[in-house]
């Protein structure tokens, strides 16, 4: 194996191995050293319980509408009959 051809192996592993700690979100710093996850801001956490309550408000909503669908159903088929 001829020096160039190591050179260009090398670079490769060294590419392979940043697109790895890229998509594993490992974060360095300028030493190299790894930097801990970042940690919830409040604003985060509050958005968070926002997007969570809203969800909650849709699915009472969606259950209601779907109350509503049934009864009325109900109600229709009982003037059928009568």
């Amino acid at each position: 194996m001829n020096p160039f051809e190591f050179v260009l192996i090398i670079l490769g592993m060294i590419f392979i191995f940043q697109i790895i700690k890229h998509k594993m979100g490992i974060r360095t710093d300028e030493n190299g050293e790894i930097l801990p996850p970042p940690q919830d801001s409040g604003e985060a956490r509050l958005l968070r319980d926002e997007v969570r309550q809203l969800k909650e408000r849709i699915q009472v909503l969606e259950r209601i509408t779907v109350e509503k669908e049934n009864s009325l159903a109900r109600e229709i088929e009982d003037l059928r009959r009568s």
